[in-house]
């Protein structure tokens, strides 16, 4: 019953949680549905992480469908041999998930020890963001400490993955689910698993839901013109900003008695 709960119900649990909480977040909280910016609280962590992470987790993620969702034997029916897509997983996995957590590191650093942020951050995206860090580190430990601990016990170095995590997760979308072949997997690459399905429970209660918001209108519309309400400062600091001198700062208005 553990093995059954692990591996078909709570998987089926996150799943139905994971539309049906996208469906409800739709149609009630549109106007949650993008993420608050804290660009002005502070800006150098907040771009080099979004920048690190997004693009990592963008490869990080065409890895996983090719891995998870492409059988084994179109791989060995096009001739790609399975030392050489283990080589390929191992270091391009390893590379851009080294750049993620690089990302989602300081993204959770910047959201702890920058008061400001820290203050106007919401509980979920403490959670969220936390977990997208263990993830990642679970899914890299899973990856390269498999060969570590391997190499000690003198088992094969490469985990197989895609003749037992790979069809499990492809028989829930066939309604046909193979609990059976998550029993003998890895302990490491259980938790990585596990971790990911209470990710995805979480992912409509987060900000997370602008991973599905595709920007087209941004395409036609016009820019948004913002007017100081001091023109002649502006176009002061402007000027010097454009010749490389020092840009002043603008007067503190005070209050006189």
């Amino acid at each position: 019953m553990w093995d059954q709960f692990l591996w078909v119900i709570f998987p089926y649990l996150s799943l139905v949680i994971f539309v049906l909480g996208h469906i409800y977040r739709y149609v009630y909280d549109q106007y949650g549905w993008t993420p608050k910016s804290s660009q002005m609280f502070e800006r150098r962590m907040l771009m080099w992480g979004v920048l690190l992470f997004h693009w990592g987790i963008l490869f990080v993620f065409i890895g996983h469908v090719m891995g998870l969702l492409v059988p084994i034997e179109v791989y060995r029916a096009m001739g790609v041999s399975d030392h050489a897509y283990h080589l390929l997983a191992l270091w391009a996995g390893t590379f851009f998930g080294v750049i993620a957590l690089a990302g989602i590191l300081l993204l959770n650093m910047r959201r702890w020890f920058i008061s400001r942020v820290r203050t106007n951050t919401e509980t979920m995206r403490f959670i969220t963001d936390g977990l997208l860090l263990v993830v990642i580190l679970s899914g890299l430990f899973a990856t390269v400490g498999y060969r570590i601990y391997a190499a000690q016990y003198d088992l094969p170095a490469e985990f197989e993955y895609r003749e037992n995590i790979a069809p499990w997760f492809r028989s829930l979308f066939y309604f046909a689910p193979q609990a059976e072949l998550m029993l003998e997997v890895p302990l490491m690459f259980q938790v990585h698993v596990l971790l990911a399905f209470v990710l995805f429970a979480l992912w409509p209660f987060s900000s997370l839901v602008h991973v599905f918001s595709i920007p087209l209108g941004y395409l036609r519309r016009g820019y948004i013109q913002y007017r100081s309400s001091n023109p002649q400062a502006a176009r002061a600091r402007e000027r010097a900003r454009r010749k490389g001198q020092q840009v002043p700062r603008p007067e503190r208005s005070r209050n006189v008695e």
